[in-house]
């Protein structure tokens, strides 16, 4: 296959048209994407969870996993936590040492000096400048209460006790099984 000739091509009027044709729709194109809104907001603005959130999504999950359980029936679960979610944000530390040493002919006096300062590093969000979030703390769970239909069966409460100590990682002392 001969490729054809391009300068002739472009050298018509044809190719010029079609030339000049794409280069407008490369800039209307371009125009067009400052106008549509870009996925920027959606990646810079984290999740953030409160207490009450975590907690309505905890006691949903147990409430799932025990709804599957034999012997257990209909349950309401309400968890308590020890306290809120804690947010730790990244921090920028500027730390200055200053050394100073005399020596006269008959004493020597060194002194140092330290300062040191730390700010949490801000960025631009959709609501203005926040601070960086560098990880979200869960509540500790202080206790679980488990009201269920086969809370009185001794073989279904220690069921229970022994699925809500393994989802939570809490001790058996901390949950309650009754009808």
């Amino acid at each position: 296959m001969e490729w054809p000739n391009i300068g002739k091509w472009l050298q018509s009027g044809k190719g010029i048209k079609v030339a000049v044709a794409l280069g407008a729709i490369g800039m209307v194109l371009i125009l067009v994407s400052e106008w549509l809104p870009s996925g920027k907001g959606k990646t810079d603005t984290l999740a953030v969870k409160t207490t009450e959130q975590y907690r309505t999504e905890t006691e949903r999950h147990l409430t799932e996993l025990l709804s599957h359980m034999e012997g257990v029936g209909d349950c309401r679960i309400f968890v308590t936590f020890e306290s809120g979610v804690e947010y730790v944000y990244a921090t920028e530390q500027k730390g200055n040492t200053d050394y100073s040493e005399n020596k006269n002919d008959s004493s020597e006096q060194v002194s140092q000096k330290e300062n040191s300062e730390e700010s949490i590093i801000l960025i631009d969000g959709d609501n203005g400048k926040t601070g960086l979030l560098r990880t979200e703390i869960q509540p500790q769970v202080k206790g679980v209460v488990v009201v269920c239909e086969g809370g009185d069966n001794a073989q279904v409460a220690e069921r229970v006790v022994s699925a809500i100590t393994t989802a939570l990682n809490i001790s058996s002392r901390r949950v309650c099984v009754t009808k």
